[in-house]
């Protein structure tokens, strides 16, 4: 009796073992092929083609540029451009802002800006706020595509047309270019966030103004802001996909050659530009997106002082050092 409880027992154990194993092997199996299937899926994910404009990335993936202030980035920033003593005294004195956004992995960018908030004169930089109303006003059918139209819009942003944006500002008005500055899914101008970006004025010597309400500026911007334009234009969030890439195709291929782009076309000469600048007097300002393999940035600087056009010339260098760009 003993020796067939024995017998049974260690029967017992063994079809015990038999099942863990099975268990265990069933299981391993699973795990392997839930494995295999994450990773087949991750090789998906980073095989997306980022190199095409406007960039499309999972709509769960797009947040507000905001949450992507990157602490490290911003400390880069500031020791690159502060090496200059000058740059530095300019910045202390509210006299200069610079930011930038790293869009090297589109779905993780990094922005970083110094005096970002800062709102100060930019002469026809704004004239990106007058192409993004004409185009909302075509949207919405509130004016009709014309060849005249094609034109002025093309004139104001490559050559920086006078003509051309104040026949665009006419046609469209204060109002309607304020209402898509302030509109909640903009808002590019916030008197709650210290103003942005703005156009009040014809570029013209005569006829009505809207100035904004701050400082009584005619045609204003913050680097926040304008950084904020460039990141929804080239994620296709301006007004629509195809809108964007609209506004995308008006601003590459600029057709002045100073300021950012100056130093681009020798450091970069293939990369793709999509830029606005301006000057008037001791106010210079630039914006870019550089777009190649080797750069994905997005650069913005405000300047007031007579030696602007140099200094955003040769800020190229010491951001790209904080971009880790060789």
């Amino acid at each position: 009796m003993k020796f067939f409880n024995k017998r049974n027992k260690q029967k017992y154990v063994i079809a015990i073992l038999i099942v863990l194993i099975g268990t265990f092997i069933g299981n391993s199996f699973e795990l392997k092929s839930k494995l295999k299937k994450h990773s087949t899926y991750s090789l998906k994910k980073t095989n997306r083609d980022y190199n095409k404009l406007p960039i499309e990335i999972p709509e769960d993936k797009f947040k507000p540029l905001n949450e992507f202030k990157d602490a490290e980035l911003t400390k880069k920033l500031e020791a690159s451009i502060c090496k200059n003593t000058s740059w530095k005294n300019l910045i202390d004195h509210k006299k200069m802002s610079v930011g930038v956004v790293d869009l090297s992995d589109p779905e993780n960018p990094k922005f970083a800006a110094i005096n970002g908030d800062e709102m100060m004169y930019a002469a026809s930089l704004p004239k990106i706020a007058v192409l993004l109303a004409t185009e909302d006003a075509l949207e919405k059918h509130e004016i009709k595509l014309s060849n005249d139209i094609k034109t002025d819009m093309r004139l104001m942003i490559s050559k920086s047309n006078n003509q051309a944006t104040t026949r665009l500002i006419d046609l469209l008005g204060y109002e309607k270019i304020e209402s898509v500055l302030t509109a909640p899914e903009y808002n590019f101008y916030d008197v709650e966030k210290g103003g942005g970006l703005w156009v009040g004025k014809r570029y013209a010597a005569s006829g009505p103004t809207n100035r904004e309400p701050l400082k009584n500026l005619s045609h204003a911007a913050t680097v926040d802001e304008v950084c904020r334009f460039y990141y929804l234009l080239s994620y296709g969030k301006l007004i629509s996909y195809d809108r964007s890439k609209q506004m995308l195709d008006i601003m590459e291929n600029p057709d002045l050659h100073h300021k950012f782009v100056n130093t681009l076309n020798k450091i970069a000469p293939n990369a793709r530009l999509f830029r606005k600048s301006g000057s008037w007097k001791n106010w210079h300002s630039d914006s870019v997106l550089v777009w190649d393999n080797d750069r994905k940035y997005i650069l913005v600087a405000l300047l007031e002082n007579e030696g602007g056009e140099q200094i955003i010339r040769d800020l190229v260098s010491p951001v790209e050092k904080a971009l880790n760009i060789d």
